[in-house]
């Protein structure tokens, strides 16, 4: 191989090993500028206060029914207001002031007009809302105590989806006379 080759072939190594080194770090330009884009944006939006913000719950009203007769069970209500732009859902309520199995509950209307009890796993609470608990929406199914007086505080513990645990006092009220 003369000198001239010798060259010539050390050159054509280089402008292959710079051809490739190219392409692949081309290759790797797409996706990191597209990450970059995507962050900036990201950045953007949340600096505006596009973002949302999670939800933020609050009880404003609380009530449960004066048991009567020889029901097992009555119904206890809440008014929960979302203040925040996220959803949640109440998932759980128990109380160190009842004794048994707390249920959350829908109801329901059959085609005839009577109205049953549907048992939920959970019950929304939109954004910006609040969910109003009433004897024709949804409630908290509870075991009777026949101790409770009209006027008596009991207290609850709602379990949420996504917020922390509230701990609520709801009054004793008689049923033809909710809050």
């Amino acid at each position: 191989m003369t000198e001239t080759n010798a060259g010539s072939a050390v050159c054509n190594a280089a402008s292959s090993a710079m051809h490739r080194f190219k392409r692949q770090a081309l290759t790797a330009v797409a996706p990191i500028g597209a990450c970059l884009v995507a962050l900036g944006g990201l950045t953007a939006w949340t600096s505006l206060g596009h973002a949302g913000t999670p939800p933020d719950l609050e009880v404003t009203r609380a009530w449960v029914f004066q048991p009567t007769g020889a029901t097992p069970v009555t119904a206890a209500f809440f008014r929960i207001t979302n203040k925040g732009d996220g959803a949640d859902a109440l998932t759980e309520v128990t109380s160190p002031s009842v004794r048994g199995a707390i249920a959350l509950s829908r109801h329901r209307m059959t085609p005839h007009g009577a109205a049953f009890r549907e048992p939920a796993d959970q019950i929304r609470v939109p954004a910006l809302r609040s969910l109003d608990m009433t004897p024709s929406s949804s409630d908290v199914t509870v075991p009777a105590d026949r101790d409770w007086r009209v006027g008596d505080d009991i207290w609850f513990d709602l379990r949420f989806e996504h917020s922390d645990t509230l701990r609520v006092k709801a009054e004793v009220v008689r049923p033809q006379n909710p809050k």
